[in-house]
């Protein structure tokens, strides 16, 4: 077999598989991700919401593959989410004491953050607050992805 021909199907066949675990990478989360909360749920959460702010898809590290859109509603007792977001794995939900929306500033700021939970669904969430955490000191909320840390969306709520 010629040298090029074997370089062309090497080729080929790392390019191929690259792009499988690519995809594999990016479809997974929304093969595993359990059923997203009611429309019930969601109104409940409006209505008992502290702080209402929106996830816009135009933020300065926000991309293609990394965004959300829609309305975030924050109470004591949770933060729901009525919207969709980039699916991704293994997205974390954070409150800041400041609103950021690129990578460079949330790790500037990580330390001041608190991780209130995991975000397992891409078209709607809702994530328990935690009894130690008040959202009423911290004044945005930015979803996270830990794995390959990446800036997904940020919302100012106060």
């Amino acid at each position: 077999m010629p040298f090029k021909k074997l370089a062309l199907i090497i080729v080929s066949h790392v390019v191929i598989a690259f792009a499988g675990f690519a995809l594999g990478i990016y479809s997974l989360p929304l093969l595993t991700a359990p059923a997203s909360p009611s429309n019930e749920a969601l109104i409940k959460a409006s209505n008992s919401a502290t702080f209402t702010t929106h996830f816009v898809e135009d933020l300065e590290d926000s991309d293609f593959l990394h965004w959300g859109e829609g309305i975030v509603y924050i109470s004591d007792k949770q933060i729901a989410f009525q919207g969709k977001l980039a699916p991704g794995p293994d997205y974390k939900l954070y409150l800041s004491p400041e609103f950021v929306e690129t990578e460079d500033d949330f790790l500037r700021l990580k330390h001041l953050m608190v991780k209130v939970g995991n975000v397992d669904t891409f078209n709607h969430f809702m994530v328990p607050v935690p009894n130690t955490v008040n959202p009423q000191q911290y004044s945005s909320v930015i979803v996270w992805c830990e794995s390959f840390g990446q800036f997904i969306t940020s919302a100012r709520y106060q």
